[in-house]
């Protein structure tokens, strides 16, 4: 899953080399991916009125699903 995620999000920034991600466990059996990217690359990670990080959750929540899994992300600042 965090894979994916990395793959996303290193496409539509111009900086790829600053994307960090992390996995953690959460709550409840939960895995917790964190986000962080570049300042000035955070409007492409969010998108026009969230729409790209919406995008970005629900094909994380189908992977989680296929894996039998719950999963979040978390887009860091």
């Amino acid at each position: 899953m965090k894979e994916l995620i990395e793959f996303i999000a290193k496409s539509l920034v111009e900086n790829p080399e600053e994307i960090h991600i992390s996995e953690e466990p959460g709550e409840d059996g939960t895995v917790v991916i964190k986000l962080a990217a570049a300042q000035d690359d955070m409007g492409r990670i969010i998108g026009k009125q969230g729409r790209t990080a919406k995008a970005m959750r629900t094909l994380l929540n189908a992977k989680a699903t296929r894996e039998q899994k719950r999963a979040t992300l978390q887009i860091l600042e």
